[in-house]
């Protein structure tokens, strides 16, 4: 069966429907394309689920910073909250980890804060205006988020992170003890420092949002196909054809593939792409605070390894980095330390959910995400590989590749982010 979606010239076929898919189906839309999107499951239901909140400016320092290399040795005995790795999955992806340690040389880290500054700025200015559109404003908090150091060293120790917030005018400020405890007053006397990012915004369900992003696509008269996505390949000189498993067919002038960590088992199968793509899973669990304490911003362990911020269901405890493959088996030792970490910080309840979630974030050699069309497939334009900020990122990334598709100037220069670096 083949399906047509109206003027072919301006349909468009987004694959995904995590928070990137979905605000690029919105943004095209508003520009006048016909759009429908594509998903196995429900919008904003997997690895955008699971995130801590954060929209936040601090997030453009890239895990493999200059000062990686410090750190590495301890890093890699493989006991840490805050970054665990598969030795296997690493020796299979060794041309990817070596790429990734090779960037952390400073010309190509001063190229990514400047890249990754000028998109969140860009998607805090869109998550603002979606947000409002959507009729999710209420879920906004601007309250910042606060980095919590367990010792004064700690604190020193993060120079070059507070040198490059001062770089592009982040807004900081530095937190004694007393400080923090007015701020926070349900903290434990743990941290003797903390640096408070003031212009940082956070959300109580990241889910939501972006399921309130989706029904404010289809209120506007776009469309979503649930269901498995079988295939892509090109018809002929000006369609693309998307297979469902079913095997029906719909076809669009173009193609958003934006399918975050799977995109890069589908590229391969369907286009023979290779996609230099690892996976930074990570785990949440939620817990109720004890003896009515309660937190008025996330807060980021540094020493513990871990994200605490007020949710919706409760107190989200999310983890940090664990590098291994993508449909592995749950490993909650990661987990374990970090609630251990966060009852030494903050009064806990037990856990509110019997099963841990679980998601994988899509991590490229240079922590920047590939916005853009690609090389030798005219008409397919990619956007993923957001790490573990895409929900920081998706809809700045949506209007950056609406103006491409457009034929627009962009808000800023995409080439940081452009497909040729790793694919072509």
């Amino acid at each position: 069966m083949k399906e047509l979606t109206g003027e072919m010239k301006n349909t468009v076929a987004v694959l995904g429907a995590g928070i990137v898919g979905v605000s690029c189906a919105l943004e095209l839309q508003r520009r006048g394309f016909d759009v429908t999107i594509f998903d196995r499951v429900a919008p904003g239901r997997e690895t955008s689920y699971g995130n801590a909140g954060v929209i936040a400016r601090s997030s453009l320092m890239p895990f493999n910073h200059p000062g990686l290399w410090s750190s590495l040795p301890r890093l890699l005995k493989n006991q840490s909250a805050s970054f665990r790795y598969n030795p296997r999955f690493v020796a299979k992806n060794l041309p990817w980890a070596l790429k990734f340690l090779s960037n952390t040389r400073a010309t190509v880290f001063h190229e990514t804060t400047a890249a990754l500054d000028a998109l969140i700025r860009l998607s805090t200015q869109e998550h603002r205006r979606l947000l409002s559109e959507a009729g999710a404003a209420h879920r906004l908090r601007t309250t910042g988020w606060l980095f919590l150091y367990r010792s004064e060293e700690s604190f020193l120790g993060s120079q070059l992170s507070r040198d490059t917030f001062a770089k592009f005018g982040i807004a900081t400020q530095a937190l004694d003890a007393r400080e923090l405890a007015e701020l926070e007053p349900h903290l434990k006397p743990l941290f003797p420092r903390a640096l408070w990012i003031q212009d940082t915004l956070s959300v109580d369900s990241p889910g939501q949002v972006v399921e309130a992003y989706a029904r404010l696509f289809v209120a506007r008269g776009g469309r979503i196909r649930q269901a498995s996505i079988g295939g892509l390949r090109r018809h002929g000189t000006d369609a693309w054809q998307v297979t469902e498993d079913a095997c029906t067919v719909h076809e669009a002038s173009r193609v958003v593939l934006a399918l975050g960590p799977w995109t890069k088992e589908f590229a391969k199968k369907s286009l023979g792409l290779s996609v230099p793509m690892a996976f930074e899973r990570g785990y949440h669990m939620h817990y109720r605070a004890a003896g009515g304490a309660s937190l008025g911003r996330p807060v980021y362990d540094t020493g513990g390894g871990y994200v605490l911020s007020p949710m919706e269901q409760g107190l989200r405890l999310s983890t940090g980095v664990q590098l291994t493959d993508r449909e592995a088996p749950k490993n909650l030792a990661q987990l374990d330390l970090a609630e251990q970490a966060a009852r030494e910080a903050f009064p806990l309840e037990d856990r509110l959910e019997k099963e841990a979630w679980l998601g994988s974030r899509p991590t490229l050699p240079d922590s920047r995400p590939i916005i853009g069309e690609c090389p030798g497939h005219a008409g397919l334009w990619l956007a993923f590989g957001h790490q573990h900020i895409g929900f920081n990122t998706g809809p700045g990334s949506a209007a950056l590749l609406a103006s491409m598709m457009s034929g627009e100037a962009c808000a800023f220069d995409p080439a940081p982010f452009r497909p040729s670096r790793f694919i072509g």
